[in-house]
């Protein structure tokens, strides 16, 4: 059995000529309910999704299928204009936003505006798609009805990536265990010789006195039995006073629970599902503080009173295989808790799947439910939470906080060819550890081996569905102190991280909201297509290109110094802001990622990360290679590894502090006047 024939190209209309296209349904259906395929919607250029007759959505196609879909929905159409009279539809979607319906048939794109809305008629390109395809992203499997022969395929992939993935597991599992022996047995014998084994870590003494404090605070709240520590004074409590009343205590739990977390600190946490535009059902989160909650136009309290005050949206998205509740383990030093404490709206994006995998139609053994890789966490995902956030909030922008792959997401979606449309909806992009550029963990020998398995074999060994669904099971089944205890040393055998700089009495917590499900698709990408080339919109061909012009100019550079001549120097330093579009070249801006409607960017770069390379990013825009790309902040804390930035004891001051500053002073001036202004900024 063939792995390529369950990942190639499948036709998902059912006639294969063109004359048996006439008075034909189109049948998408590996399940009962899914309907028939009524039309493709264009999301991007090169992106569709399917409508179904019953006004589901499903994951795209490829171009020339959709092509061929919309080709028969307009004979079909003009069949029934002509017998019955003109035939009218209306989108499934948000009838108030426009959308785009591609007819091929007439090589036009419809732009409908909405309920009272106009039409306008430009052009389609998707005639005109590109004959090749981008090498940074390859297209993804489409999988095609659900015959017999499919399913078995289907189980042929399951059972194979059932035991090949398990065993790739138990190798990591086991090498953690292994490297952190010796580190055990050195710590055994310093506490043998009355020697105190964490007396190097940078915050040892804060670290104590701040579990002394949650052992204070739990001892309270079990004699007390109730949801206050007002009975103590503040200075013995940590200060917390008469707002933000803890509404839970006690011991930690350690539960994957964002709602818990936040109501340890007095705030209290509202989930929504969103829907993409292709069908994916993902969870968004609301933090606010229910003593002083948001306010929203058109929501009153009792007798008709005005409920909160209009505070500022910002937007959190969270890192590979992380969820929302890696923005909350950190008690009051949470980006999340202090963003919302300092007087914003707070969301949290959890890209789809998470940790319950949901579709309007698609099941989880469906194979399609796993078609999707970061491209469609740019595209579709952010999208789908910017829309609903400025819904509900009734503001034109909000800021945006990613860390990690959610810094992928976000430039790769904000990207040229992508869909650069969300900028226009974005005050800043607050980018933390930006993914952008590889760094040498890349070259680690176990990296490497994934790197050059080629897709059919990856597929064999890790599947069409779930990247190793068996680390779920294990997180549902685990003890939870066993778990955060097992996630810290996995995470630290592959990547290299310490917690040196992390309240190491909260680590345990750290580990319950990672991993989720995520697609094996995404993962190949990762270790596949951004590995090869490095970088994630560009070739390493191109990068390599770059270099070479970067080192010719450096040699001109020290060859003016040696003739006493004074150089040209655009390179600009750590501190000093990038060059404008202005005095960048037109060469250097015609192999730029990003136009005009990207939003100003602020990057908090850890100098210790190896996992990616954000002074290299950081040379781009201080090169001029985005000319379009104004940076408004930019901050390299050199001793921060990867997660530091969000976990760090002292991230408040080096990284919160400015993210807070950084928004607001983005935000529109029309805005400020009307919201809460953040704590420490200025009106």
């Amino acid at each position: 059995m063939s792995p390529s024939s369950v990942t190639s190209t499948s036709s998902f209309i059912s006639s294969s000529d063109d004359d048996s296209l006439k008075g034909k349904s189109v049948s998408l259906g590996v399940g009962e309910n899914e309907g028939s395929a009524y039309r493709a919607i264009e999301i991007t250029p090169n992106d569709t999704v399917i409508e179904t007759e019953d006004r589901h959505r499903l994951p795209g196609v490829p171009l020339c299928e959709a092509r061929k879909l919309n080709a028969l929905r307009s004979k079909k159409e003009e069949e029934r204009e002509g017998k019955h009279g003109l035939l009218s539809s209306s989108p499934r979607m948000d009838e108030t936003s426009p959308h785009v319906v591609i007819d091929a048939a007439k090589g036009k794109i419809k732009r409908t505006a909405g309920i009272g809305g106009e039409e306008d008629e430009t052009h389609t390109n998707i005639e005109r798609a590109p004959a090749s395809t981008n090498p940074l992203f390859p297209p993804l499997p489409v999988y095609g009805p659900a015959t017999p022969l499919r399913r078995l395929q289907c189980m042929f992939f399951r059972v194979t990536s059932g035991a090949l993935s398990l065993s790739f597991l138990g190798v990591i599992v086991a090498g953690s265990i292994a490297k952190s022996i010796p580190v055990f047995v050195s710590n055994a014998i310093k506490n043998l010789k009355g020697v105190d084994p964490d007396a190097s870590r940078p915050f040892n003494e804060i670290e104590k006195e701040r579990a002394e404090k949650r052992r204070l605070e739990e001892a309270v709240w079990r004699s007390q039995k109730k949801n206050s520590l007002d009975t103590l004074g503040e200075a013995e409590i940590g200060g917390r006073g008469a707002m933000n009343r803890q509404r839970t205590g006690g011991k930690d739990k350690l539960l994957c629970d964002v709602g818990y977390y936040a109501r340890r600190v007095g705030l209290e946490l509202e989930e929504f599902q969103v829907e993409t535009e292709d069908g994916f059902l993902i969870d968004l989160q609301h933090i606010f503080d229910p003593d002083d909650p948001p306010y929203y136009p058109g929501e009153v309290g009792e007798g008709g009173a005005r409920v909160g005050r209009k505070k500022y949206p910002v937007l959190l998205m969270h890192g590979l295989l992380q969820s929302s509740g890696s923005f909350c383990v950190n008690d009051e030093d949470s980006l999340a808790f202090y963003l919302c404490k300092s007087g914003y709206d707070v969301w949290l994006g959890n890209n789809r799947c998470g940790f319950n995998p949901s579709h309007t139609v698609l099941k989880y053994s469906d194979p399609r439910m796993w078609a999707w890789n970061i491209r469609q966490m740019g595209i579709l995902d952010l999208p789908a939470f910017i829309n609903h956030i400025l819904a509900r909030t009734h503001f034109k922008k909000l800021g945006l906080v990613c860390h990690s792959q959610g810094t992928t997401q976000t430039f790769v979606a904000l990207a040229k060819q992508q869909r650069p449309d969300i900028g226009e909806k974005i005050t800043v992009f607050c980018a933390l550890a930006p993914a952008v550029y590889a760094g040498p963990l890349i070259d680690k020998f176990y990296f490497k081996f994934m790197k050059i398995i080629p897709p059919s074999m990856f597929r064999i060994v890790f599947g069409i569905h779930a990247f190793i669904p068996f680390m779920l099971t294990m997180h549902s089944t685990v003890p939870a102190s066993i778990y955060g205890a097992l996630g810290y040393r996995v995470f630290w055998f592959l990547f290299g991280w310490s917690d040196r700089l992390w309240d190491r009495g909260l680590r345990s917590r750290f580990f319950q909201f990672a991993p989720v499900y995520v697609s094996s698709e995404t993962l190949r990408w990762w270790l596949g297509g951004f590995a090869r080339h490095r970088c994630i919109l560009s070739t390493h061909t191109e990068e390599e290109e770059a270099a070479l012009e970067e080192a010719e100019e450096e040699q001109k550079r020290q060859s003016a110094l040696a003739n006493g001549e004074r150089p040209n120097d655009d390179r600009g330093d750590e501190h000093s802001p990038a060059p404008s579009a202005s005095s960048s070249s037109s060469s250097v801006g015609g192999g730029a990622w990003y136009d005009s409607r990207c939003p100003p960017i602020a990057l908090w770069i850890a100098g210790n990360d190896d996992l990616v390379d954000g002074a290299r990013l950081l040379r781009r825009f201080d090169k001029g290679k985005e000319p379009d790309v104004r940076l408004v902040h930019r901050s390299v804390i050199e001793e921060y590894e990867h997660l530091d930035v969000i976990w760090a004891m002292d991230a408040v001051e080096k990284v919160f502090k400015g993210v807070k500053e950084v928004i607001w002073e983005c935000a529109e001036e029309d805005v400020k006047g009307r919201v809460v202004v953040p704590k420490g900024c200025s009106p």
